[in-house]
């Protein structure tokens, strides 16, 4: 399996974010969308998870298999990353809800909110990451 994490990077709002501040994301329908489950495993372990924890964690989440071993979860992780799968460039969060995603030198993540100096200092290229916008939500 191919290396999929960002390393000194940040994924940048996107530039058609309908937000100015960033939002905790909302459960809809009584069920916690990807958004939301992203969201509070970021913000609950900032720099903790990599960009291929978080994606297979939060789909692994929505399937609700409840009872499976360490080992099948391994096995199921090594199945999903055989597929490719879209980035966090393409999350709800840095599209929708205005927070800005930075990666360490080790690919860990945490959030920023827009509207924060750190995000500013940062967008502006005053750390040294690369910036990468997140996936716009239409076309442009």
């Amino acid at each position: 399996m191919e290396d999929l994490n960002y390393y000194d990077t940040l994924i940048a709002v996107a530039d058609d974010c309908p937000v100015s501040v960033s939002e905790v994301p909302p459960i809809r329908g009584g069920r916690k969308t990807v958004a939301v489950l992203q969201y509070e495993m970021i913000a609950a372990a900032p720099f903790a998870l990599t960009q291929e924890d978080v994606l297979f964690e939060s789909w692994f989440a929505r399937q609700a298999l409840d009872d499976t071993s360490e080992a099948e979860k391994a096995r199921l992780r090594t199945e999903f990353f055989a597929k490719s799968q879209a980035c966090l460039r393409s999350s709800p969060l840095p599209k929708q809800y205005g927070w800005g995603l930075v990666f360490d030198s080790e690919g860990r993540v945490a959030l920023c909110p827009m509207e924060s100096p750190e995000y500013h200092r940062l967008v502006n290229g005053d750390a040294g990451l690369e910036i990468l916008n997140a996936m716009r939500s239409k076309r442009g």
